[in-house]
């Protein structure tokens, strides 16, 4: 299996082998990708083979590295390299002293106690090494968030990835995916007034869509409304404001005088003309005792996604159902 290889660089992603130490699967993913890629812009024939540490039975690394008829470039992955056999690890270090021409091998191993001589054995032989450390530190995610934005060649102020860190939370995937959508949206430098206006924004305009379908009697249409909202992060709490404020709208217009002017039925209600047209609209099916009944079930699901409740999700599910019930209750 040995062969003669230019020794390269740590940095070298097409160094004979690669270990990705630690637990955070986005960068472990991310570290097996940087290898692939590399190797495929060397050939774009390259053979991806991966494996999780039961796969690895003794002898098959050996199967897998032995020389190739076509001399073809092979990358083999072996997930959960602390969790390999005995007699696995043992094939393993041997290959470490002597890696196959063509071959790079990337090892994901979780680092901590366990199968720490095959970590340091891989050291040892000079391996190159990535860090994948978990990301448990608010520092820590914010220092990557710079690096997203950093690697993108786009400059982010330090409040932004401040914003983006609180409007996101903790999943290093979501905050990846967040900063790539900002890099492919928005033209310019990126601060937290632009974090703030395309987050916030975008959970108060789900938030009114569930509102206004509720309101509007269309149950099915709130109800996939409020799912997608719920799956993407948007509070609880910005929901149920959203569904008060409709409720309280069709009972603020059915309580005005009839014979007002559109202007100054405006002013009277603290709505903006084309809002008035709205609500009018969407008033058509109540009655006084809907209103009541809708608004009690706001005041529940309120209760409910601040605690008074197990479940913020059914809470809001009832809600939406009574609104769009009540909706037709005239």
């Amino acid at each position: 299996m040995a062969g003669t290889r230019k020794t390269p660089t740590t940095d070298d992603p097409l160094a004979p082998v690669t270990i990705a130490v630690g637990q955070e699967d986005l960068l472990l993913d991310r570290a097996v990708q940087e290898v692939v890629a590399a190797a495929r812009a060397s050939d774009a024939d390259t053979d991806v083979r991966e494996l999780a540490a039961p796969d690895l039975q003794p002898g098959t690394l050996d199967e897998l590295t032995s020389p190739s008829l076509f001399a073809e470039r092979k990358v083999i992955v072996v997930r959960g390299a602390q969790d390999l056999a005995a007699d696995s690890v043992k094939d393993v270090k041997a290959y470490l002293g002597a890696p196959a021409e063509e071959i790079t091998l990337v090892l994901l191993h979780a680092g901590g106690a366990k199968g720490k001589g095959l970590l340091d054995a891989a050291r040892k032989s000079g391996a190159r090494e990535v860090a994948c450390p978990k990301m448990t530190k608010p520092a820590d995610r914010l220092a990557f968030v710079r690096g997203e934005f950093r690697a993108a060649g786009r400059s982010a102020t330090p409040d932004a990835c401040q914003a983006l860190c609180d409007a996101v939370g903790s999943d290093l995937r979501e905050l990846a995916s967040a900063c790539r959508q900002l890099v492919a949206d928005v033209e310019g430098a990126i601060d937290d007034a632009v974090v703030a206006r395309y987050y916030t924004g975008r959970a108060e305009a789900s938030s009114f869509t569930i509102a206004d379908r509720a309101v509007e009697g269309r149950a099915a249409e709130a109800l996939e409304a409020l799912r997608w909202s719920l799956a993407t992060g948007v509070a609880p709490v910005l929901i149920t404001s959203a569904l008060a404020q409709g409720v309280r709208a069709i009972g603020k217009l059915a309580s005005a005088p009839r014979n007002m002017r559109p202007g100054d039925l405006a002013r009277e209600l603290g709505m903006p003309p084309w809002k008035v047209d709205r609500v009018r609209q969407q008033m058509r099916g109540w009655s006084a005792d809907g209103v009541s009944v809708a608004l009690r079930a706001v005041a529940q699901a309120d209760a409910g996604v601040k605690g008074g409740g197990d479940d913020p999700e059914y809470a809001l599910e009832q809600a939406v159902i009574t609104i769009a019930r009540a909706a037709r209750s005239r």
